[in-house]
């Protein structure tokens, strides 16, 4: 009787990946479907409650677009070094994956100063009405979004900036971290037509 052998060498198998080879990346689809799931429903909430008003935002004006529109020019041009990021990892290129990192992590301030001016031109507190807690609950849960991905360009920073970064698994995670930020910028725009154009077309 023939035997056969099932073992196999894989040791000249790479140990890290990019996309659907990294489990990593599986496990940020299945967060963004999740949280996506979370803006869908606090989005139709907000269009049910305009419903039931025949004046929408009800007796008073809709948030101020200044800060809302920085914020929404500042989410599309930062898709550019996002891009360049990604690329720059998937590459293996570390000194410019490194730059890219902290690039991001700078834009994510940002965006949570602005954000932080934004909330003040809302003409609407949380406990006003229903109106005011849907407003801010989205804005809110947007901002959550905003403050995970600043601390996790942090974390991944201090990494990609020491003894850490040399290894390949980091640059895994750059990758990872550049589609996320997509999916906080994708999930912003509807955002600001719900809560600043839509109120201004009715």
């Amino acid at each position: 009787m023939m035997e056969r052998n099932f073992v196999r060498d894989v040791s000249h198998l790479p140990t890290h990946g990019h996309g659907p080879s990294n489990l990593t990346w599986w496990g940020t689809i299945g967060f963004i479907l999740i949280e996506g799931f979370a803006f869908v429903l606090a989005g139709f909430t907000y269009l049910y409650l305009m419903m039931q008003f025949q004046h929408w935002p009800p007796g008073m004006p809709p948030p101020e677009l200044l800060w809302g529109t920085l914020m929404t020019v500042l989410l599309v041009l930062s898709l550019a070094p996002n891009v360049w990021a990604k690329r720059m990892a998937e590459r293996e290129d570390v000194p410019r994956s490194r730059i890219a990192v902290l690039v991001m992590l700078a834009i994510g301030v940002l965006t949570l100063v602005i954000r932080w001016f934004e909330f003040t031109v809302l003409n609407v507190l949380w406990d006003s009405n229903a109106y005011g807690s849907i407003i801010w609950t989205i804005l809110g849960l947007h901002t959550l979004h905003l403050v995970t991905d600043v601390g996790d360009t942090a974390v991944l920073a201090v990494l990609i900036l020491t003894k850490h970064g040399k290894d390949p698994r980091r640059l895994g995670d750059v990758t990872d971290n550049a589609m996320y930020w997509n999916f906080v910028v994708a999930a912003w725009v509807p955002i600001y037509a719900l809560l600043y154009l839509l109120p201004r077309a009715v």
